[in-house]
């Protein structure tokens, strides 16, 4: 898993996501690292008490806090300022475009602590702040496999390299599903529970395919063949046909795999010449929708062969 930290020079050069922050104190700081998504609002820290203060995350200043600050004494508020920015807070942001006092600005400016403003109000910023460090603070991972969208079904295809993992992409592919990412995939977790993969930037749309070399997938059939990115709902690892080895003929047990803390479904597809990995690929994310509206092939099999299997020992009691 990779650990993802944000500098708060990155909120003053974010532009996607609409924060429009302006830095009014601690330019020295601006190197201060982000690691948590959440925010708060100090309240009851800037009257001293800092019980449950978490500096770790951004602190957001409202209209509140300001004009509580504002209605303080000199020595009173010099005194608050100073106990608040003892700790190692990340930054300050004042919301509504509200200025903050002189003496408030000047004692984060000597402990480093940068305050920054924005516009919006102080509820409007919190949703967009928190969307934007969700997104970037999130824990991610990288995997070497295959990502493609089936039916809409997010199918992560893994394997050991040249088991053939691209070539049945590229099948699916042909048959009017969409690739997402080749050969490494860019995995993020989104809250509460869901894996959402995407390929990296640089080979973005390229596939490597062994005799031609690489191929441009969107150039070949079209921006209807590619995706930029997908939940992922599916885990079939690709390996070598082992005749020693028994694998699942009924599907009865639903195997798992983990990744990031989520649990998500797990195939064991065996290769070996003749086999049509593509249409059983396809049938697998077919199967997984059909599981997804509670009908499970196997385990209804299962149940007409044990009904079966009942009658007839009662009927044979019977005679």
């Amino acid at each position: 898993m990779d650990s993802i930290t944000l500098a708060i020079q990155d909120l003053l050069e974010e532009t996607e996501y609409g924060l429009e922050l302006l830095l009014l104190a601690g330019a020295s700081g601006l190197g201060h690292r982000i690691s948590s998504p959440r925010i708060q609002k100090p309240g009851l820290a800037l009257t001293g008490y800092t019980e449950h203060l978490h500096p770790d995350r951004i602190q957001v200043l409202g209209n509140t806090e300001i004009s509580y600050l504002a209605q303080l004494d000199q020595q009173s508020a010099r005194s608050h300022a100073r106990a608040l920015c003892a700790f190692p807070i990340s930054c300050f942001i004042v919301t509504k475009g509200l200025v903050p006092p002189a003496n408030f600005l000047e004692i984060a400016e000597s402990a480093n602590i940068p305050v920054l403003g924005t516009h919006h109000q102080s509820s409007t910023f919190i949703s967009l702040i928190t969307k934007f460090l969700e997104e970037q603070l999130l824990p991610t991972t990288h995997l070497h496999g295959v990502l493609v969208d089936v039916l809409g079904v997010g199918v992560l295809l893994t394997g050991k390299s040249g088991i053939g993992k691209s070539e049945c992409a590229l099948e699916l592919v042909i048959r009017g599903h969409r690739l997402v990412a080749d050969d490494m995939v860019f995995i993020k977790k989104k809250m509460p529970a869901s894996l959402v993969g995407q390929s990296e930037q640089q080979i973005q749309h390229l596939m490597e395919i062994r005799g031609l070399g690489i191929i441009n997938i969107k150039d070949l059939y079209g921006v209807s063949s590619i995706r930029e990115k997908k939940i992922i709902d599916l885990v079939l690892e690709l390996e070598e046909w082992n005749p020693d080895q028994e694998y699942d003929r009924l599907g009865i047990d639903d195997r798992k795999t983990t990744i990031l803390g989520v649990d998500l479904p797990h195939l064991l597809i065996p290769v070996r010449p003749g086999r049509n990995l593509g249409a059983i690929i396809e049938v697998a994310a077919r199967n997984f929708l059909l599981k997804g509206m509670g009908y499970h092939s196997a385990r209804d099999f299962q149940e007409r062969l044990l009904s079966r299997m009942e009658v007839r020992h009662l009927g044979d009691e019977v005679e």
